[in-house]
């Protein structure tokens, strides 16, 4: 059986237009890669917010790790699926340290445990000494590395990123593109990346689904 699997999902807005995504399959295996790639309104950002529970599929279903997560009969609440998520805005907390940034969601943790995923988590991202800076106090590249740690630092089972470097000048993003390569891969955590951008896919993945309009 598959790490993760969508069957057959569809989902639709009320605008009467048809379905965003229609009887859309994906099987991935634990530590892989996979690029969607497609033009804007194509549906990629929908299936993210599908696996993540933002919205509710029409039909079909998602499971990670033999879990259901939706199915016609049932639906777990986006807290309780262990999925990760990295915006095109980062969506870091300006008020909060870049510290406090990372432990938001570890709040279940004791305070030791607390202490050492942020260890291992500023270590994972090369940010040693960054931890008590405001997101306004670093670049863009350094802001993309604490998202990316914040995501990790819960353990989530899958991790889905969403046009993350649509925000990045050309030359930083080359080099974000493989130091995010080679944190993938140290992590070794499931990961769907949505881009429009055909480079970002093939630098990161291990295979690309391509989504027409």
């Amino acid at each position: 059986m598959s790490f993760f699997q969508l069957e057959n999902v569809t989902f639709g807005y009320d605008t009467g237009s048809g379905p965003v995504v229609r009887d859309f399959s994906l099987r991935m295996e634990q530590g892989e890669i996979v690029g969607i790639l497609g033009s804007s309104g194509c549906g990629k950002s929908t299936l993210l917010r599908l696996i993540a529970g933002l919205e509710a599929p029409a039909g079909g279903r998602i499971l990670i790790a033999g879990k259901v997560l939706v199915d016609p009969r049932q639906f777990v609440e986006p807290e309780h699926r262990g999925v990760g998520m990295i915006f095109q805005d980062y969506a870091l907390f300006p008020h909060l340290t870049v510290e406090q940034n990372i432990l938001f969601g570890l709040h279940r943790l004791t305070k030791r445990e607390r202490e050492q995923r942020l260890g291992e988590m500023l270590s994972l991202v090369q940010m040693e000494g960054y931890g008590k800076r405001y997101p306004h106090e670093l670049s863009g590249g350094q802001q993309q590395r604490v998202a990316f740690a914040r995501a990790l630092a819960p353990r989530p089972a899958i991790l889905l990123m969403d046009e993350p470097f649509s925000n990045l000048d050309a030359d930083l993003k080359k080099k974000i593109r493989e130091d995010l390569k080679q944190l993938l891969r140290h992590a070794h955590i499931t990961t769907i990346l949505v881009t429009h951008d055909k480079e970002d896919a093939e630098t990161i993945c291990d295979r690309i689904i391509r989504l027409a309009r």
